[in-house]
């Protein structure tokens, strides 16, 4: 199981491994990355079929909301929420 910082270090991870960051370090873990330009509609659809790769976490449509995706934190915080038990 993991915590809730590790979590987040796993999806700080991803983030910039995947998606272009001029400066990483302005991407903290409450940082807007879609106001930072580092996520945008497509790059969502990419962090979705992570968290179903990775997880096993499918997303619903009422769960597409910025509350949830818009920063690091509030990603780690969905995992936190919707990752199966076990």
């Amino acid at each position: 199981m993991s915590t809730r910082g590790e979590l987040v270090e796993k999806v700080r991870a991803y983030v910039l491994s995947n998606f272009p960051v001029a400066d990483p370090g302005a991407v903290t873990d409450a940082a807007s990355l879609m106001e930072l330009g580092v996520v945008d509609s497509t790059g969502l659809l990419e962090v979705f079929e992570w968290l179903r790769d990775e997880f096993a976490i499918e997303v619903a449509d009422a769960d597409m909301v910025p509350d949830n995706f818009d920063s690091i934190a509030s990603i780690a915080a969905y995992i936190g929420r919707k990752r199966p038990a076990g």
